[in-house]
């Protein structure tokens, strides 16, 4: 295979040697180019266009951001933001995924050996799975409200209850492409909706200010996840990047524990962690979804959430960004159900009526 060919844009030249060092001694990658600023790179584009371009949002002239619009406005190319914005949770880097980056990592970490390793191996995967992004255009805030609207599916809205006890929970896995999924999804959900669980690969300190973004646009009471908490109706809570999250049941009551520990299945949090401990706590009374994202994660916990009896849902290819874990976890045989990223919110409401001896693998229409 020809390698994934990346273009590095960064205003700090000590980031992109470090950057380029990396991905040249990273099997499968080259870097064909580092720009110290937007202009620059856009006339390196006018030559030669890259599989990726790893993109800072804070420089001289032209910043990060109005660069990306450019790119997607006139050349779509898979973007990964590299910034210390990532870190602070800035909102530019909402508005960054929502113009249509595919994913966002901090600046590389040199501190300590091990920082680097699991930089660089990050930093691999990211631009790996960037290559095999599907990219649609993108629209205009304004008219994704109007269709938003159009398709409603849910009744006006209502003051948030108290929490109460549910017997039933929902874990979603997700990575590339992820943020702007989980946004459509839980943006149609309302509060009477189970508990909810999600694990989003994505880096540490981040996860604080996505959880407070969708806390703003959604019914759902939705939060980062801290040790202890209670999973219960109406209410979401999304695993702490470098962190895993384990599902616990005491009683009738579910709960989270947050736990340090070595990445699994390449990843921490790892959608697998969430996933088995679903499928030993709640069992037949859970609901696992895996969504866009590469790699495997979540294929082998998805399928002991089936074995246990739980209800499993895969994102059908043509809405994912990357078609890589739902992949392997259909290839696992894991998967009940193959679901358009439009049908998954009424797959959830509707889940409680649907009956649990549902086909393996069963194609569903928008």
């Amino acid at each position: 295979m020809n390698p994934v060919r990346v273009l590095i844009v960064d205003d700090s030249a000590s980031v992109r040697q470090v950057l380029s060092s990396i991905l040249n001694d990273a099997p499968g990658i080259s870097v064909i180019g580092a720009a110290a600023d937007a202009f620059a790179a856009a006339r390196r584009l006018q030559s030669e266009l890259p599989d990726v371009i790893i993109l800072d949002i804070e420089m001289p002239g032209m910043n990060g951001l109005t660069f990306l619009r450019k790119i997607m406005e006139q050349r779509p190319i898979p973007v990964i933001i590299c910034s210390t914005l990532t870190e602070a949770g800035s909102p530019m880097l909402f508005e960054a995924l929502e113009a249509g980056a595919v994913d966002v990592l901090p600046k590389p970490r040199v501190g300590t050996r091990n920082a680097l390793l699991e930089t660089a191996d990050r930093l691999c995967h990211a631009v790996r799975a960037a290559a095999q992004a599907k990219l649609r255009p993108k629209l205009a805030r304004v008219e994704v409200e109007k269709k938003l609207t159009a398709d409603a599916i849910l009744p006006p809205p209502v003051p948030r209850r108290d929490r109460v006890a549910t017997d039933r929970v929902v874990c979603i896995g997700s990575s590339t492409g992820g943020t702007e999924t989980l946004r459509e999804v839980l943006e149609q959900l309302p509060e009477t909706t189970p508990g909810i669980a999600i694990v989003q690969h994505m880096p540490e300190k981040f996860t604080a200010a996505f959880a407070r973004r969708l806390n703003g646009l959604c019914r759902m009471d939705i939060k980062e996840a801290e040790d202890g908490d209670e999973l219960s109706t109406g209410r979401v809570l999304i695993a702490p990047g470098n962190r895993h999250m384990v599902l616990q049941r005491t009683g009738q009551r579910y709960h989270v524990a947050i736990k340090d520990g070595p990445p699994v299945s390449r990843h921490r949090p790892s959608v697998d962690v969430l996933f088995r401990s679903a499928a030993q706590s709640a069992g037949a009374n859970a609901m696992g979804v895996i969504m866009t994202g590469m790699g495997d994660d979540g294929a082998r916990g998805l399928l002991e959430m089936r074995h246990a009896g739980a209800m499993t849902l895969a994102q059908d290819e043509e809405s994912c960004v990357v078609f890589g874990m739902p992949k392997e976890a259909i290839a696992a045989g894991a998967v009940q159900r193959i679901t358009p990223l439009a049908r998954i919110p009424r797959e959830i409401i509707d889940w409680p009526s649907v009956q649990r001896s549902a086909p393996a693998m069963t194609a569903r229409s928008a």
